[in-house]
């Protein structure tokens, strides 16, 4: 995602640029294709709401900027509610033609398993959060730092076809969405409090997927939890997360409240495949199809993928990016995306454009600035490039608590839309602003 916003951007710039890409030469266990931008866990970019939410307001920004994710994710978007997801081959295949056919970009097959030399005079790392073991180490021998890491755990893809209708039906939450067809982009499962328990008591059974002794220490990004790590955390806490039965009203039973429920969102175009939204999984394969078809709704389901868990990494940005998301070390050498310290397709992405803007405009001699930390951009290289604690840096979504402060004399009390909505407006006219300049 970083890494093909990034070589995008600078392309447009009208700079040359190559952009290596070890697979299908070098694999790793959570991609399955060779596409560039290719998505491994959930197909939502989250919120689009640009006018109460962080994430909204980042999708804004990216779209001003002319980012290249953002214009196939919305070339390629299914029905979501309010949010934005994606057919995840299609968005893929579209980033991939679009790069190959740009004349000024050039795609190289194969790892670099190395931090480049001084005579690759820009360059920028994006390797994600699956960077391969010798740039991990080499890295390492640079920074002299010990690599930061945590778990991030993929959610099971159910064939809609096996999916009982009579028991689950479609609904956003609380009927969000512009449309029909938004106000329906989830199916939902319901459960009463007896399957719930019983539910709860097989996730806490289940055999789990067993760690290498260098992965036990690991800490999960918060984030994105297991659901039996949430389960462990008290019974009730799957059903006031992903499970959580509000604003949903069950046609096969409308006077009947549900405990729990269960959603599914759509995962392609033709509506054959469905995530089970939140439902990330470190249940061995077996285990996985036994406790999910205990699902109302899902007793027959069939997986055209089940959940996994991957091991994601990640440097110590604030201690050893500058402000132009450089390594200190060696500033021939930019970083982007989740490697830095980010968390989500958007975010990464969005360090992606910002590194490539950068790097663009150092080629070309022009003046280099980050955005202001009012945007959501700048909020999020502000954080990882000195505004978080080095000592205690984990990933971080963009969120609105790391933005600078209203000033409470011009807009007084507010309620919370109303302060988010504040927010977003000094944020597009101070990011408005900066892409005149940059």
């Amino acid at each position: 995602m970083a890494g093909s916003e990034a070589a995008w951007q600078i392309a447009q710039a009208g700079i040359p640029v190559i952009l290596h890409e070890m697979r299908p030469t070098v694999k790793t266990f959570a991609h399955q294709t060779e596409g560039l931008a290719e998505l491994v866990c959930s197909n939502s970019f989250r919120s689009d709401d640009h006018e109460s939410n962080a994430v909204g307001l980042l999708h804004w920004e990216m779209r001003q900027a002319n980012s290249i994710i953002m214009e196939m994710g919305d070339k390629h978007a299914l029905p979501a509610g309010s949010a934005l997801a994606v057919d995840r081959e299609a968005f893929s295949a579209a980033v991939t033609e679009r790069l190959l056919s740009h004349p000024l970009v050039t795609v190289e097959r194969g790892e670099v398993t190395g931090l480049p030399p001084v005579d690759w005079k820009q360059v920028i790392i994006a390797t994600g959060p699956l960077t391969s073991q010798s740039m991990a180490e080499s890295i390492l021998a640079e920074t002299d730092q010990d690599a930061l890491a945590f778990f991030d755990a993929i959610a099971p893809i159910v064939y809609a076809e096996s999916i009982d209708m009579s028991k689950a039906w479609f609904q956003s939450r609380y009927d969000k969405g512009e449309t029909e067809e938004e106000q329906k982009a989830y199916l939902n499962c319901p459960m009463d409090r007896a399957q719930y328990e019983a539910f709860i008591d097989a996730i806490l059974e289940a055999g789990k997927t067993e760690f290498k002794d260098w992965e036990k220490d690991t800490p999960y990004f918060d984030g994105c939890l297991p659901i039996e790590v949430m389960a462990e955390r008290g019974r009730e806490t799957l059903r006031f997360g992903p499970m959580k039965p509000v604003g949903l009203t069950n046609p096969h039973a409308p006077d009947v409240k549900s405990y729990a429920v269960v959603q599914l969102r759509r995962d392609n175009a033709l509506g054959t495949l469905f995530n089970i939204v939140g439902f990330q999984t470190k249940m061995k394969y077996g285990e996985q199809a036994r406790v999910l078809q205990m699902i109302p709704g899902l007793e027959n389901a069939s997986f055209a993928r089940l959940g996994g868990i991957h091991r994601n990494t990640f440097i110590n940005s604030p201690k050893l990016l500058d402000d132009q998301m450089r390594l200190k070390s060696a500033p021939h050498i930019r970083f982007a995306g989740q490697i830095t310290g980010v968390e989500g397709y958007v975010e990464s992405a969005a360090m992606g454009l910002l590194a490539g803007r950068m790097a663009a405009a150092s080629q070309l001699g022009k003046p280099v600035s980050a955005p202001p930390n009012t945007t959501a951009m700048g909020a999020l290289v502000t954080h990882i490039t000195g505004g978080a604690d080095a000592k205690t840096f984990q990933p971080m979504n963009v969120n609105f608590g790391l933005f600078p402060p209203l000033d409470n004399a011009k807009t007084g009390r507010r309620g919370r839309k109303d302060r988010y909505k504040a927010y977003t407006d000094r944020a597009k006219i101070d990011w408005s602003d900066w892409l005149k300049r940059a």
